[in-house]
């Protein structure tokens, strides 16, 4: 059994600094795209002296040895000051060449990080080009809940890597807010099918192997590269129609009845969440379901990824999907500068969860909240929502207090300003990165009413404050 005991992206039961990049979105908006120090949580990951603009990665992939040998071309800016040496994160391989502008480089590679002398200083805000060739056996890095990244299956395998497991199986600058496009081009055995996040560009077979060839141009993290590899059967789910989002589930052919059954709401789940939050962010929607079980599902960009626990043929999981697809806008489109901000991805998931419930003829979002404040109300009452720790960032109450938190600033607000707010914040921020500060001053232009208490009450205190109630109405009229 898969364990992916880490990158909760749903349990079952500060100030930036720096400089700064932008990023335009598919609707020409332009976010704001943080560079930031070192993660407070994850120091030894990442390099805020750079930004990577692409990742172009070649790949070659035998399942059976689980042998894994890869080329990565990576262009990249140098920051506010010359860079003399610069740091990419990558896992125990063995490195075959790196390179630097087309030449050799200096190169020392220990404790998962590859540092890199350049032959002479890189100058300040130079675009420069990174080559890096290893090879080897991935496997899961070590972090607080386990191993996380590269996960051999019985029968292929998956890369969920939230938050620190991308250098599992690539080099890369491990930071949330450092977000590039991606070519992702693998070969492997011509039984396996490959499945990446963004589009399919080329499959080319050749005798005994196939290539697949994938793009991902919206900004993307690290930790936000999924992959999969298995024998899977491909289904489209409803039809795009015009102007629709192309959606495929990729299934082992024996789960097909039961996942057909399971995910059939998805694209009214695609559809309500377009209307309450705007535009899908990226061109294509895919799910995987794998042979093995899954502690949790994990989302990746325009990718989730789903145990053969999570299907059942009687929809025992829909809310977990509901969280996957709303993921996408929340976390992967509008994503954190750091790891602090977590809420902002798993709060705004969890209400999701509870908007579908609402919309969809279950449980009214003010039930699954009262139900919440129970259940936290039981619990120890030590978790600061705007700054968890690392110790607590994937713990439950997270989950559940970043819910409510949506749900009182609902109420507070009312549906019309509410729902207004949300497609502003998701326009305006799309593709970029983000802090809970940079959420609270949105929210407030808003607002009929200030929300200074609100947010101290549920951001930056510790004390569950009394259960959100107010006259919500179950639609909102403006959406």
């Amino acid at each position: 059994m898969a364990s992916l005991s880490a990158g909760h992206s749903e349990p079952e039961s500060g100030t930036p600094a720096g400089s700064g990049s932008t990023a335009q979105g598919a609707d020409g908006a332009v976010a704001v795209q943080q560079s930031v120090g070192s993660d407070p949580y994850f120091p030894a990951n990442g390099d805020p002296r750079y930004r990577v603009h692409r990742y172009e990665l070649t790949l070659d992939y035998r399942p059976g040895p689980n042998r894994l040998s890869g080329a990565a071309r990576i262009n990249a800016i140098a920051g506010r000051a010359p860079l003399s040496e610069f740091q990419l994160n990558l896992a125990d391989f063995k490195i075959g060449r790196v390179r630097v502008d087309g030449r050799q480089t200096h190169y020392t590679h220990r404790g998962g990080r590859l540092r890199i002398r350049p032959a002479k200083p890189l100058r300040a805000g130079a675009a420069f080009t990174v080559e890096v060739h290893w090879s080897g056996n991935p496997k899961p890095v070590n972090s607080p809940w386990g191993g996380i990244g590269w996960e051999e299956l019985g029968d292929g395998a998956l890369v969920a890597s939230q938050p620190v497991g991308a250098p599992s199986w690539y080099p890369c600058n491990d930071r949330p807010s450092d977000k590039a496009s991606y070519q992702i081009s693998i070969t492997t055995p011509s039984a396996y099918a490959v499945v990446a996040g963004g589009r399919l560009l080329t499959r080319t077979t050749k005798a005994s192997t196939t290539t697949w060839v994938y793009e991902q141009s919206a900004p993307t993290s690290s930790y936000l590269v999924g992959l999969s590899i298995g024998k899977y059967q491909t289904v489209l789910l409803g039809d795009p129609g015009l102007g629709g989002v192309p959606q495929h589930g990729h299934i082992p052919a024996h789960l097909l009845p039961e996942f057909s059954r399971d995910f059939a709401r998805q694209p009214g789940m695609m559809h309500l969440f377009q209307q309450l939050f705007g535009p899908y962010p990226f061109d294509e929607y895919a799910v995987v379901v794998t042979e093995e079980e899954l502690d949790v599902p994990v989302e990746a960009q325009g990718l989730s990824l789903f145990g053969a626990n999570h299907v059942d043929g009687a929809r025992g999981s829909e809310r977990l999907v509901a969280h996957e697809l709303a993921h996408q806008w929340f976390g992967n489109s509008v994503s954190i500068a750091d790891w602090r901000h977590i809420w902002l991805n798993e709060g705004f998931a969890k209400y999701a969860e509870w908007l579908w419930s609402e919309r969809s003829g279950g449980r009214s979002a003010q039930q699954l909240a009262a139900a919440a404040h129970r259940l936290l109300s039981s619990l120890p009452q030590d978790l600061l929502l705007a700054d968890p720790g690392r110790k607590w960032m994937f713990d439950d109450r997270l989950y559940e207090r970043g819910g409510l938190t949506v749900h009182a600033l609902r109420c507070a607000m009312g549906d019309d300003a509410f729902f207004r707010m949300l497609r502003a914040w998701l326009g305006l921020h799309r593709g970029g990165a983000v802090t809970t500060s940079t959420f609270t001053s949105h929210a407030a232009r808003f607002a009929p009413e200030p929300l200074d208490d609100l947010f101290d009450a549920w951001l930056y205190g510790t004390a569950l404050p009394p259960l959100p109630v107010a006259p919500v109405a179950r639609g909102a009229e403006s959406a």
